[in-house]
């Protein structure tokens, strides 16, 4: 069964763009419900899988899944979106800094893309940074949809559109919560990171395995997703 993963820093560590409050609702809430309900539905259905990218990929556009597929996505998403974010502010670097530069016209017109995208986005969902092979991309999602099932595209960094992950901090100005945001959260050492796999190097990101019935976790194995 697929366990929550814990914050890989202190609920607090986020502000002021995203308070202890949010933190608190957002992972033990709303992410845990997602985990819950994903272990429900694999258990009734008998099923064991090796990985949550499997479960998504398998249940991707089949209506008879499509409830294991909004929260096996949204479990997945919201473990990214954690990686996605640090307390200590970063700036992207090498590599990565000059793909932003050639296809998204420099950091500064990059953010400007970034927050009208996402705050254009009607109703809720997700905004990405994705690579095509080495070529960047702003991708937006609906619902739990993410980009395991988008053919070719690599995600480097997410940001939370639905309004639980704003609204105690910044009610319904979404374009500030994405501009405060974009300054102040992303991990561009593991966008970075990620961007390097997109150009062929490296090991992708993968959601942690399900534990065994030993319990013993396997969340070690990783593969080539999203090349």
């Amino acid at each position: 069964m697929f366990e929550l993963p814990p914050l890989p820093y202190d609920h607090a560590a986020l502000e002021p763009v995203i308070g202890r409050a949010t933190m608190h609702l957002h992972h033990e809430k709303h992410h845990r419900k997602y985990v819950d309900t994903t272990n429900e539905l694999l258990a009734k259905q008998g099923e064991t899988p090796a990985s949550l990218e499997e479960v998504i990929r398998a249940a991707a556009g089949k209506a008879d899944a499509k409830k294991l597929f909004d929260n096996a996505a949204q479990l997945w998403n919201h473990t990214f979106l954690w990686t996605c974010m640090t307390p200590k502010a970063q700036t992207p670097g090498g590599d990565l800094a000059q793909a932003i530069d050639r296809d998204l016209g420099g950091l500064g017109e990059f953010r400007v893309k970034f927050v009208e995208l996402g705050a254009a986005h009607f109703g809720s969902g997700w905004v990405w940074l994705a690579a095509e092979g080495e070529t960047l991309k702003l991708v937006d999602t609906h619902d739990g949809d993410n980009l395991l099932t988008h053919q070719g595209l690599t995600p480097l960094l997410v940001c939370d559109l639905w309004e639980h992950a704003y609204y105690l901090d910044h009610k319904n100005d979404r374009a500030a919560f994405l501009g405060a945001w974009f300054d102040a959260l992303p991990n561009w050492s593991f966008a970075g990171d990620q961007y390097a796999v997109a150009c062929g190097h490296g090991e992708i990101w993968r959601h942690p395995h399900p534990t065994t019935s030993s319990g013993t976790g396997a969340g070690e194995r990783r593969s080539n997703l999203g090349r």
